[in-house]
């Protein structure tokens, strides 16, 4: 055991191999240690460019485990890593020489269909929450992805295609469970602990490990409209004109975004596209089918698209639709800005920039939110970017380490052509490793009560590994 430590490069105190022995013992979950078969498989995250190497790996089966892991990063001074689902883009679900908390065994959905509410596990995945939701016709507004993990898409803020009609994913936390850093167990809401759940509304991971969420529930589905209009690139300087003026114009259960990237091969996209850059809008309608085909009608009079999928289909696969352009196993770098405006000196570099993508896999995104999230007062939550405005997300992504540099470059390149244009603020889920001076603009004037409350739960930043805010 002391040789597989000494491997990941962690310093080796003569206690530290009897205190590991002492909680195996202390844990239901499973330990593991470099050399164990499992502990290979347990490190890999979602972005292929983390490659870390933890000293232990704990997969957490209930909360006292998590308690046990606190208190044991904290008493030897290990860093803590907190796995959700893997997807952060900046890999902090895994750490050099430290310990690393697997929570995706904590992946409990329970439904109240009566109150319409749900308890939802850290390890929960935006699948496991949709396929207990959908059952009962409702749903909780989250992401895109559906193997993103429930856990931090939450604690950075949350939104996707029913953000407008619905709130962001914070909107509509009740309460939450938190292991803090001292190993206690609280319950934060609206009436207890209310400076914490404050902070847990968008202050990502940085004041404790959250071990159960609770969240309201809307009715919705389990058939939406929804799909793709795909056009040529060449087409996109007129397009996005008029799309900034429809989407300023649509209901709030209508969303519909725009991406800029190579054709994939899918078999509604006419052969002689694969591979070719298109500009392709996405859009998704929360409501009555016959409204949504009335809302979606002026963006499908748009241009002479190559393809038009719209159509009814289930909320569930919809929002399963583009798992498998981002499955596990990519090299992933992202760059993100806020934009108030989506005006034509934007539209002008981001068109640059798609004209000279990379890679077949890179692809830039825009998305517009606004609606019930744009109701919300900024210092209602600790995420502040709270009015109607578009969310830039520059996804590179490849699959040689050979490439790195061309890539990386490419999406550095466009983030400061885009910078001029931007409303300063960046959404924290999609802030790579090497941006963390751009924490305070993440939060703006809610950052001084975020770093006081920070002080109050984690005066030491055991909870470090995230886009962190300092205890003041």
């Amino acid at each position: 055991m002391t040789s597989s430590i000494h491997k990941t490069g962690t310093t080796q105190r003569p206690s530290l191999d009897a205190a590991i022995e002492g909680l195996r013992r202390a844990v239901r979950g499973e330990l593991l240690l470099a050399g164990n078969p499992a502990y290979e498989e347990a490190r890999k995250i979602w972005n292929a460019m983390v490659d870390r190497h933890p000293a232990l790996i704990l997969r957490a089966q209930d909360v006292s485990d998590v308690v046990q892991a606190v208190r044991f990063a904290k008493d030897h001074r290990l860093p803590l890593a907190v796995r959700g689902g893997g997807h952060n883009i900046a890999g902090n679900a895994v750490c050099e020489g430290g310990l690393m908390l697997d929570l995706s065994r904590m992946n409990s959905v329970k439904v109240n269909a009566t109150t319409r509410r749900a308890i939802v596990g850290p390890g929960a995945t935006l699948a496991d929450l949709d396929r207990e939701t959908q059952a009962f016709g409702l749903v909780v507004p989250t992401g895109i992805n559906s193997t993103t993990g429930i856990a931090g898409l939450t604690l950075g803020g949350g939104f996707g295609w029913t953000t407008r009609k619905f709130g962001m994913t914070i909107d509509n936390l009740v309460s939450a469970d938190v292991v803090t850093a001292n190993g206690a167990l609280v319950h934060a809401s609206e009436r207890e602990n209310v400076d914490l759940f404050w902070a847990l509304r968008g202050g990502g991971g940085n004041f404790g490990v959250v071990t159960a969420f609770e969240f309201a529930l809307h009715p919705l589905g389990p058939q939406v409209l929804s799909g793709l209009l795909v056009h040529p690139l060449d087409e996109a300087p007129t397009l996005l004109k008029q799309y900034r003026r429809l989407v300023a114009e649509a209901p709030d259960e209508l969303t519909c975004w725009a991406v800029m990237r190579k054709a994939p091969p899918l078999p509604f996209i006419p052969q002689e596209w694969h591979g070719r850059e298109v500009l392709i809008f996405a859009l998704c309608y929360a409501g009555d089918m016959a409204a949504g085909e009335k809302a979606a009608a002026p963006f499908r009079a748009m241009g002479k698209p190559i393809a038009d999928v719209v159509s009814p289909h289930p909320f569930a696969g919809w929002q399963a639709a583009f798992d498998p352009l981002l499955t596990p196993g990519a090299r992933n770098y992202w760059k993100s800005h806020d934009f108030v405006e989506l005006g034509d000196g934007a539209i002008d570099a981001l068109l640059a920039a798609a004209g000279r993508l990379p890679g077949p896999e890179c692809e830039i995104f825009i998305a517009h939110v606004g609606g019930a999230m744009a109701r919300v007062a900024p210092e209602a939550t600790a995420y502040p970017q709270r009015q109607s405005h578009f969310i830039m997300n520059v996804h590179t992504r490849w699959r040689e380490p050979t490439q790195d540099e061309t890539c990386i470059g490419w999406a550095r390149k466009l983030a400061r052509d885009m910078a001029p244009h931007a409303a300063g603020s960046v959404y924290v889920n999609f802030m790579p490793d090497d941006e963390q001076d751009r924490v305070q603009l993440a939060y703006g004037a809610n950052y001084p009560r975020l770093a006081a409350i920070k002080h109050r739960y984690d005066p030491d930043n055991l909870f470090r590994l995230n886009q962190n805010i300092r205890p003041s």
